[in-house]
């Protein structure tokens, strides 16, 4: 139907204990949308989110409401894009960090301050900071603020919503090794929603790739990056600037515009993008398919096909 919009359809991973998955592609690809369904920011119109918490059933957090839709929240956080927008001007980092805890009634008074004081050490930032405003740091710091918030409940799983894009450079690197160290310290799990390329070459276990709302591949990341199976996937990876001054990699420039999700094309939503496009991919839909171990696909040529990869 022209007008329905399926920001997120047929998207089906898992993730392990303590691993990273990224979650990859253009603007308006669906990553954000994906991000905040889970953690039930956006409410998902079907489908199910499945959490295992504290070691018990596993439990659909799209059926939970209420009461217990607040007393699972304790284990899952959001690390937003902008590390300034996402925090209130008007409350000190002691207030911002020690929301969470209240929120769940997990602790008060001074047990709550001592939680604070712990986990913004576990950040790289000192007690000494608790009674000042967000303007008061820099980006770096804000963002590190925002871990601290989100690390304070001990979660299982954290969604990083392009939670390093807005920084320096320098400063990137910072967080990226904060989150490794962190997620080795507590064991948590990661969703890392991102466009940078070399961004998730370095902290991700697995990628996922999504375009116009679906997933085009999942495999463990060496493997993405050194043998891709899907088009779209080769022309993403064609455009990371190699850091080597001799060195050159022919850039794939796809064609026309990414698809109108209110009203996307018949058969692979790529194929008026594609260079390896043919009549089936213009009148079937591929099927998300394992085409070797752990690595899967939607691609109708996925079998023939030999892709450039950046190893």
């Amino acid at each position: 139907m022209v007008g329905h919009v399926r920001a997120v359809d047929d998207v089906n991973l898992y993730l392990n204990d303590g691993e990273t998955l990224a979650i990859v592609g253009e603007s308006g690809s669906g990553k954000t949308t994906l991000g905040r369904m889970i953690v039930r920011a956006i409410e998902p119109i079907r489908g199910q989110v499945l959490l295992r918490i504290n070691d018990a059933e596993w439990t659909d957090l799209v059926q939970l409401h209420g009461e217990d839709l607040r007393a699972a929240r304790r284990h899952f956080h959001m690390i937003f894009q902008d590390p300034y927008s996402s925090l209130d001007p008007r409350m000190t980092v002691l207030d911002i960090v020690k929301e969470p805890l209240i929120y769940n009634k997990l602790a008060s008074g001074s047990e709550a301050r001592d939680r604070v004081v712990e986990t913004l050490k576990l950040v790289g930032l000192s007690d000494n900071q608790m009674g000042h405003y967000p303007h008061a740091f820099s980006g770096g710091q804000r963002q590190r603020i925002g871990i601290a918030r989100s690390l304070i409940c001990r979660p299982k799983l954290i969604v990083c919503d392009e939670a390093v894009s807005a920084l320096d450079v320098s400063v990137q690197a910072q967080i990226l090794n904060l989150l490794k160290d962190l997620q080795e310290q507590l064991g948590l799990s990661y969703l890392f929603i991102a466009h940078d390329i070399a961004v998730v070459e370095f902290i991700a276990h697995r990628v996922s790739v999504m375009y116009v709302g679906k997933m085009v591949e999942l495999a463990e990341t060496h493997e993405l990056f050194s043998q891709p199976r899907h088009p779209y996937t080769e022309a993403l990876l064609s455009a990371v600037p190699i850091p080597e001054p001799n060195r050159t990699r022919s850039r794939i420039i796809l064609q026309g515009e990414v698809a109108n999700p209110a009203n996307p094309p018949s058969g692979c939503y790529f194929h008026p993008r594609c260079p390896y496009a043919t009549d089936q991919c213009k009148q079937e839909t591929p099927q998300w398919r394992e085409i070797s171990p752990e690595h899967f696909v939607a691609c109708h040529h996925a079998d023939r096909l030999v892709l450039k990869g950046m190893v």
